[in-house]
């Protein structure tokens, strides 16, 4: 297939719209079900690249969950505790132990579940059964994979009434090195970023404190990669294997670290036992639930859930207030939270609102005319920073 002709681009009065190879080869990519739109192959080609080189960098299978053009999420296949299996909703899916490729994408989908609702996902490696039944039973728009087994692309089919999207593409696909694109019809060209992002970009350490433990160099790592195809401004917090809260695409990099800290501590109070032990009516829908425990966990909107005649609709019986207390003694005890930053933080009220989120390592590229600042910041929490001199800009 050299050209796939599109039904719109962007918005359905774009038209008309479709993608090709400039140079007249084939496409790399095989349409197994579905009719992906243009937004849909933008996630879809953005998103691969990300697990691609998570794989390449980390050597374990990974998944992405994308909207908008920027990930919500990226994790490794690693083990769950079974408190984050509960807090993702996997923790009745069997066999998923036995899934690398499936703990990932529960580890991503699970992480900010309302931002995922019809997401694109990416799977670094061939879609097995078990990732196919987590991704049949959440809204999502389509996934790409190097293949699926058949089992499983049969599962992905009968989503959406047979038209959900589900592309396979050349693992060994390697992309020409200058990149256009156009604006206001006028053509831009660049080198592609090929950047690689390895432990040695963490080399240069400038606080204080220098210990940092390959836990948190597997961290600082994912969340570089994910910033590398996140719309910019962007600051990432990672933990345990995968992204726990990107800030994308702000103006200013303190907003950037505030939303990103605060998807964080969600995605934290999310496996509390006052969370975990929520009465849930049976009858809820998932989204419904995400939704209510998004307003439960908040300080400004618990009361929406809580009221009478309110939380009727999501509980068996009226739950106890989760107060502003009780939320920051829980966030209070977590430490060794990593955070990455795609260009240079200019002040240290970015550090200040990171250590709230329990962030003991940084990774940003330095070069602020106030790095002095940045760096007695991080000391006096006794945090490790390190400067990558890379920015990683995407836009």
């Amino acid at each position: 297939m050299k050209e796939f002709e599109l039904k719109y681009g962007c918005n359905p009065n774009q038209k008309p719209s479709k993608i090709y190879m400039e140079d007249g080869n084939e496409l790399p990519i095989e349409i197994l079900n579905g009719r992906p739109g243009y937004i849909n192959f933008l996630d879809a080609f953005n998103s691969w690249q990300l697990v691609r080189d998570l794989k390449e960098a980390l050597g374990l299978p990974c998944a992405t969950s994308f909207k908008h053009v920027s990930p919500t999420s990226a994790a490794l296949g690693l083990p769950m505790s079974d408190k984050l299996k509960k807090a993702c909703f996997v923790d009745d899916i069997e066999g998923l132990d036995e899934s690398p490729l499936a703990l990932a994408y529960a580890r991503a989908r699970g992480t900010d579940r309302m931002s995922s609702f019809g997401d694109w996902i990416a799977l670094s490696d061939k879609c097995d059964v078990t990732t196919a039944k987590i991704i049949a039973r959440e809204v999502s728009d389509g996934v790409i994979a190097p293949d699926f087994d058949d089992e499983a692309l049969e599962i992905l089919k009968g989503k959406k009434k047979g038209a959900y999207n589900v592309i396979k593409i050349d693992p060994d696909f390697v992309p020409a090195p200058i990149e256009k694109k156009q604006v206001f019809g006028i053509t831009f060209e660049q080198g592609r970023n090929n950047f690689e992002i390895n432990k040695e970009l963490l080399s240069e350490i400038v606080t204080e404190n220098k210990n940092l433990p390959e836990s948190a160099v597997r961290d600082l790592i994912i969340s570089l990669i994910t910033l590398k195809y996140t719309q910019s401004n962007s600051v990432c917090f990672a933990v345990g294997g995968q992204a726990i809260g990107v800030g994308a695409g702000q103006q200013s990099r303190i907003h950037c670290t505030r939303l990103a800290g605060q998807k964080a501590d969600n995605w934290h109070l999310r496996q509390s036992d006052k969370v975990l032990n929520l009465p849930f009516r049976d009858d809820l829908k998932r989204a419904d639930r995400d939704n209510c425990i998004d307003l439960y966990i908040s300080d400004t909107d618990s009361e929406d859930v809580l009221a009478e005649g309110k939380w009727q609709y999501y509980f068996t019986e009226k739950p106890a207030e989760f107060t502003k207390e009780e939320k920051r003694a829980y966030l209070d005890s977590i430490s060794g939270v990593s955070v990455g930053s795609d260009a240079f933080f200019p002040f240290g009220d970015n550090v200040e609102r990171a250590a709230k989120s329990g962030v003991t390592y940084i990774a940003q590229p330095g070069g602020s005319i106030r790095d002095d600042n940045v760096i007695e910041t991080c000391n006096n929490h006794g945090m490790v920073m390190a400067f990558t001199k890379m920015r990683l800009f995407h836009h």
